[in-house]
């Protein structure tokens, strides 16, 4: 494997504008580097998910390791040392919007597959560059494993070259609440909803939350809040909504995290609605994909077979990974959360590497984790 087109690819990634559904340019680039590397088969599905397939000598089983295409965006007037699009290479990193998360996995997938001797590949090696996972975790994946029926499966989302085993989920919740409108001289003969709000968020921070020793706690932070009518002029808000993100422990479900809302008691006697909301986005190809925005956790034992074989993969490339698990949420809410698929986390940069002013990645960590994708692709596949 050649570590200045794997440098050179990874650069033209990052210089490739690619929020959410406007990957369409970056989804080309990929179909181009994977057909110059050789792979059997190289498509871009319905939804917009590139898909490379390099075939062994059976059909299974079926490695697949994933990549998000999609990025944040950079926020007006940032300053950044280094252009967020302009791919620079400097004092031992790739400088730019995504290089950490994660289009330097991605190209070192894309290359780290095709240097994998095919004619002692037990099995079938997939690259999923999956799109809309910053907005919809796991429905770019949904698509391409529909398709596929993976056995088995990587994110390569970062974990400093460690190996996760499990990951925390995201759930979306609305809380509406509902006063009666009135003239704001004479606020009493109104029922002010935001201050019913304000109980409702008190009641919140109240919530015991569990913990996981693996996942670490369960949570829900405020991110909006707005009142209705918008802006009040002379008015008594008869509506307030706020959302928050909650982070999930697996076993949780749609009902019993709304459960543990709408009976605290600080809501009693409050006209107060509690929902997780139906997201709805169209992807670069026009497809449009929908769900209801809660995306479980997940998590496997350490000594599951899959969990094994990878981490004995990533030793025997010279890595020394311990094991871990994601605290943010993953396109593995769908292929282990949701799917069942075993699957494990794998990739350069750290968590806190995500989404930052100056977001860059170690070019010894993009050389290290090609090395450990193919670690982990001969000791999953000759075992599987």
């Amino acid at each position: 494997m050649k570590m200045e087109a794997l440098i050179a690819f990874a650069q033209d990634l990052v210089r490739i504008k690619s929020l959410s559904g406007e990957e369409a340019a970056l989804a080309e680039r990929v179909s181009q580097e994977m057909r110059q590397l050789g792979f059997d088969h190289v498509w871009t599905d319905a939804t917009g998910n590139t898909v490379g397939v390099i075939e062994g000598l059976e059909s299974s089983p079926t490695l697949l390791l994933d990549a998000h295409i999609d990025t944040v965006g950079v926020a007006p007037g940032s300053a950044w040392a280094h252009d967020p699009l302009g791919g620079q290479v400097a004092d031992g990193y790739l400088h730019g919007r995504g290089s950490a998360d994660m289009k330097g996995a991605l190209a070192a997938m894309v290359h780290a597959a095709a240097d994998i001797d095919r004619r002692i590949l037990p099995g079938r090696l997939v690259v999923c560059a999956s799109v809309m996972e910053e907005v919809m975790e796991g429905y770019g994946l949904h698509e391409v494993m529909d398709a596929l029926h993976p056995d088995y499966v990587v994110i390569g989302e970062a974990t400093d070259l460690n190996l996760n085993r499990g990951g925390r989920g995201r759930a979306e919740i609305h809380i509406e609440t509902h006063g009666r409108p009135a003239h704001s001289s004479s606020p009493s003969v109104g029922h002010n909803a935001v201050y019913d709000m304000m109980k409702v968020i008190e009641g919140v921070q109240t919530i015991d939350f569990h913990k996981d020793p693996d996942l670490g706690p369960a949570l829900m932070a405020l991110t909006d809040i707005i009142s209705d009518p918008y802006p009040g002029h002379s008015v008594i808000p008869s509506r307030c909504r706020a959302t928050f993100d909650r982070r999930l422990l697996t076993g949780e479900t749609v009902e019993s995290v709304l459960r543990q809302i709408t009976e605290l008691p600080a809501l009693k006697g409050l006209d107060v609605e509690a929902t997780i909301p139906i997201g709805e986005y169209e992807t670069f190809t026009g497809s449009r994909i929908r769900g209801t925005k809660f995306f479980p956790a997940w998590l496997f034992d350490e000594h599951h077979p899959y969990v094994r074989s990878a981490l004995q993969g990533l030793r025997s490339s010279g890595l020394t990974p311990s094991l871990g698990a994601y605290r943010f949420c993953t396109n593995a809410a769908y292929s282990a959360g949701t799917a069942g698929v075993p699957t494990v986390g794998f990739g350069p940069g750290k968590e806190e590497d995500a989404h930052v002013i100056d977001e860059r990645l170690a070019l010894k960590d993009l050389e290290r984790a090609a090395e450990g994708y193919r670690g982990i692709v001969k000791a999953v596949l000759s075992t599987g």
